[in-house]
């Protein structure tokens, strides 16, 4: 009886052994870098472009947190101080997608923040008379 738990036993740690090793070091990258941009501790950029003119139409630089949303909404948290955080919103739809690029590299004061509205994307609005 002895030797069949520890036959059982032996063959239990080879099997955990085998799908432990079954774990990729970029899935475990891939997890601590998400962990780290979650974090605040990663500066990134965010680009918003439309597919349909393929130019963008917004841009986020800094140490942000990033989720989509039940209403279709990307949701950029952003921390600007110690225990300081702002939201933004990208609304996403058929035409609208995004883009981040780990800009870590770089040294970058970690509450500094930026978002462009690039310009020429915004059409103007002319009204138009009845008469």
């Amino acid at each position: 009886m002895k030797k069949s738990k520890y036959l059982a036993a032996i063959l239990i740690f080879v099997v955990l052994a085998c799908l432990l090793a079954a774990c990729r070091e970029s899935d475990r990258v891939a997890y601590n870098v998400s962990q780290q941009a979650d974090n605040f501790n990663i500066t990134r950029r965010l680009v918003a472009i439309n597919t349909r003119t393929d130019k963008p139409v917004l841009e986020v630089i800094g140490n942000f947190a990033i989720k989509n949303n039940t209403s279709n909404e990307l949701e950029v948290i952003v921390e600007v101080g110690h225990e300081r955080y702002k939201k933004h919103y990208v609304y996403l739809n058929e035409w609208i997608t995004y883009t981040v690029e780990d800009l870590s590299g770089v040294f970058a004061d970690p509450y500094h923040y930026e978002v462009n509205f690039l310009p020429q994307m915004i059409q103007p609005f002319t009204l138009v008379s009845d008469d």
